[in-house]
């Protein structure tokens, strides 16, 4: 292992449920004797990448990550990194794939992506505001978003869209259970006649969703082989847009679909 490496394999040791590491701490991670991890942290804290702080004098990420983190933003912004992803999604799963935002109170749909596998399809509306209850999107935000907010989503009168849209909230918490347990949610016609959709959360760095990840396809088309092909397909999309925009699922979040 090269010095270079050596040294960011010290910044990789640093995660969610470790933001500070003592000296003894990382060099007991790290593996490697106690005076190469102290040369390559006085190295890094130099050029800003790690810090130290309070009275044991811990290390953390310093100022020049956040830097470069900005810079990743401006150079790979949220709306181009998730077109490479709805594309591979679309291609791999045959249908339209889909990405909303969660602003404020509202999710908007961001960006979708058509596969041309199939001539009828489901067609998709830059900046349409998703129903949280109503779509699979909607429900997979609510799953993982804090109890707080999916309580208010469901006190007020729910919106009935179709004929099978689910406005009993008691209905809906057993659907974000079953959501939780899975990863990703599903709709069955709820906010549009004829239409099955996944979706999957995406998280920012605090693993809270800012956004899902979805796939939609005509009911009649929907067969469990393309239902067990998309499901798995979702959850890998999913995982892999939320790690390149650096955020974290949470503890226990499933790695692939088991339903």
């Amino acid at each position: 292992m090269g010095t270079v490496t050596k040294a960011l394999s010290l910044l990789a040791l640093f995660n969610q449920g470790r933001s500070e590491i003592g000296l003894s701490d990382m060099t007991r991670l790290s593996g490697m004797n106690k005076a190469t991890v102290y040369r390559m942290l006085s190295e890094l804290q130099a050029m800003g990448f790690v810090e130290q702080v309070g009275n044991d004098r811990a290390y953390r990420l310093g100022p020049e990550v956040l830097r470069l983190a900005a810079l990743r933003e401006a150079a790979v912004p949220l709306l181009s990194v998730s077109r490479s992803v709805l594309d591979q999604l679309s291609a791999a799963t045959g249908e339209t794939s889909h990405m909303s935002l969660l602003q404020g109170d509202q999710l908007n749909l961001l960006i979708h992506c058509y596969s041309p596998r199939h001539a009828t399809r489901v067609m998709m509306e830059d900046a349409e505001v998703l129903s949280f209850h109503a779509t699979s999107s909607g429900l997979a935000v609510l799953a993982f978003s804090p109890p707080e907010f999916a309580r208010r989503k469901l006190a007020s009168p729910l919106q009935r869209f179709t004929d099978q849209t689910r406005t009993d909230p008691a209905e809906i918490r057993v659907a974000l259970d079953q959501a939780r347990a899975n990863g990703f949610a599903e709709s069955v016609g709820g906010f549009e006649a004829d239409v099955h959709s996944h979706a999957a959360p995406i998280f920012g760095a605090d693993q809270i969703p800012i956004g899902a990840l979805a796939v939609a396809a005509p009911v009649s088309r929907m067969t469990p082989d393309s239902r067990t092909a998309i499901r798995a397909q979702l959850l890998a999309s999913a995982r892999d847009l939320t790690q390149r925009i650096g955020g974290f699922a949470p503890a226990g979040y499933p790695a692939q679909s088991a339903a």
